[in-house]
């Protein structure tokens, strides 16, 4: 057993370290690479998913994987080599559904697709970008395909990043989370906005950088095992336990921008430079779930970094980077900001007119996506509109009688063949309390008429 224990770790090595060098490609393309090497780049990752791909559904894992099913059975459940070979054989029974062919297209389709976003987002040019979460959107439905059993179309998507869990598990959860959060965001945003100008004066990012670098080695981010870049939109990456990145964006004019970014991925970061060099290798190379990631992110950012005794620490250190930006400002007015900035971006997501509550907006993406071809989700519903009135407007000139248009409908409400669980109103309406919030389609219906169309 032993001789095929270790046959199978060289196997899972091998596409490890293939899976590992298509991350360099991608941390690369999001830090480094110049424009011109977007088309090739997302070739080569797409490439090396597939070979990873094939490699790891190679028959002989499969067999190997069979035969220490004996000595699997034999070993304490929590010990290291019964956990790998169990969660090797949960992903290789998920993988051998997938076509090598779709892994690749899928990982191509993914580099062209953050190559678009990254150009469309300086010009908040969402159409541009459009046609890729619409394909993301159908592979996605492909995906879903290759596991006909399961009882909702997202719970091949969830499994990748949560094990066990399901849609209708999370329906449950968000529904009984909703109730207790929904009337402390209510009670939070509903108080006087405290003032926070002061983390909105000019803070040079360069130093911005070094502080929150002291800050996320003090809490034990290994820089001789990772390093910090700048990136459009921050994340972490690993290429193996000793070499755990962090990329981060950082505003001139927002303190807290690159900071809680660096706090945050710094707990993403920390977590996988956490784990034992000996599992290097192998599946258990990785966070456990997706869930428990984030815990350890938000951990650190929020319990830690938003907490009064972190910054009795490190505001005068604060200071001290930024003399003429903080030195006048004492720190209870600094502390009430940070509160106030974090509970400015919830008092946005729930009160602003043109947004659905941010509870309702996540359970909405779960009710209405469902990867159901005749769902929506309500952030492409203005760029579908739009694209059904432009073939509206080239039939007219073509010599249809267009004398109109109806759009279904004003308020979301109850639909013969959908119940509650479809959306198409352009105001959103909360059943249990009947409050009316005007949805982004909304506005955008609203300038269409006003202009009679010339907007299209």
């Amino acid at each position: 057993m032993e001789e095929k224990f270790r046959e199978l770790r060289e196997r899972l090595l091998v596409v490890y370290d293939l899976n590992k060098a298509a991350n360099v490609l991608h941390w690369d393309q999001t830090t480094y690479m110049p424009p011109g090497g977007a088309a090739s780049r997302g070739r080569q990752i797409a490439t090396l998913s597939r070979l990873a791909h094939e490699r790891f559904t190679d028959p002989a894992v499969g067999r190997l994987l069979e035969e220490l099913r004996p000595h699997e059975e034999s070993l304490p459940y929590d010990s290291d080599e019964a956990a790998l070979l169990r969660v090797a054989r949960r992903d290789y029974e998920r993988a051998v559904r997938v076509p090598p062919a779709f892994v690749q297209e899928v990982a191509e389709h993914l580099s062209a697709s953050h190559q678009a976003w990254a150009q469309a987002r300086p010009a908040n040019d969402f159409r541009a970008a459009a046609p890729y979460l619409e394909r993301t959107l159908e592979l996605s439905r492909r995906y879903a395909s290759f596991f006909p059993e399961s009882r909702h179309p997202a719970d091949p998507q969830i499994d990748l990043i949560d094990p066990g869990m399901t849609a209708e598990l999370l329906r449950d959860f968000f529904a009984r989370l909703r109730e207790q959060l929904l009337p402390l965001v209510r009670e939070i945003t509903a108080r006087p906005a405290a003032d926070d100008s002061c983390l909105h004066r000019y803070f040079p990012v360069d130093r911005q950088g070094e502080f929150a670098r002291q800050v996320i080695a003090r809490c034990g981010y290994d820089f001789s095992r990772g390093r910090m870049d700048t990136t459009l939109h921050p994340y972490e990456i690993s290429f193996a336990p000793g070499d755990v990145r962090i990329a981060l964006r950082a505003k001139e004019d927002a303190l807290g921008e690159l900071l809680f970014g660096a706090i945050h991925e710094a707990g993403h970061a920390m977590y996988e430079q956490g784990i034992a060099p000996a599992l290097e290798g192998t599946p258990l190379a990785r966070g456990a779930s997706s869930g428990l990631h984030e815990s350890q992110s938000r951990l650190w950012e929020n319990v830690v970094g938003r907490s009064l005794a972190f910054w009795k620490f490190f505001y005068p250190q604060l200071q001290a980077a930024f003399p003429g930006q903080l030195g006048d400002v004492p720190l209870e007015t600094f502390y009430q900001a940070l509160l106030e900035s974090w509970a400015e971006a919830e008092r946005r997501r729930a009160l602003d007119h043109r947004e659905v509550p941010a509870s309702e907006r996540f359970a909405h993406l779960l009710r209405c996506i469902d990867l159901d071809p005749d769902a929506c989700p309500p952030h492409l519903l203005p760029a579908l509109l739009e694209t059904h009135r432009r073939e509206l407007a080239k039939a007219a000139e073509d010599g249809a009688k267009v004398q109109g248009y109806l759009h279904w409908s004003f308020l979301d409400n109850f639909e013969w063949a959908f119940g509650y669980n479809r959306r198409f109103g352009l105001v959103y309406v909360d059943y249990a309390t009947q409050r009316r919030v005007p949805k982004d389609s909304f506005f955008w219906y609203r300038d269409t008429i006003r202009a009679n169309g010339a907007n299209l």
